[in-house]
């Protein structure tokens, strides 16, 4: 899974919130750097989705089917209220 199936997985979220929140220590590991960019194990991201971001189970499946603009707003206040705080 790339950075752009984390994008749209996660509710369609910028490049730059996909590069903050897998540079996180409690995010997956990359599966591998290719010159593209990184990849993940889909399964691990999954879980990490599954435990961290719970709402979003059936986002992925409701964000193909709508534009999401409200939900990618609700997605991001979400996102924001659960990163740990400086220090």
């Amino acid at each position: 899974m790339g950075a752009h199936e984390i994008r749209v997985r996660l509710g369609g979220i910028s490049r730059q919130r996909v590069y903050q929140l897998t540079s996180r220590a409690d995010f997956p590991r990359p599966a591998a750097v290719l010159q593209q960019g990184k990849v993940w194990f889909g399964d691990q991201v999954e879980a990490w989705i599954g435990t961290r971001r719970p709402h979003q189970d059936d986002l992925g499946e409701a964000e193909s089917r709508s534009s999401g603009s409200a939900t990618r707003a609700g997605v991001f206040s979400e996102l924001l209220r659960d990163e740990p705080g400086p220090g």
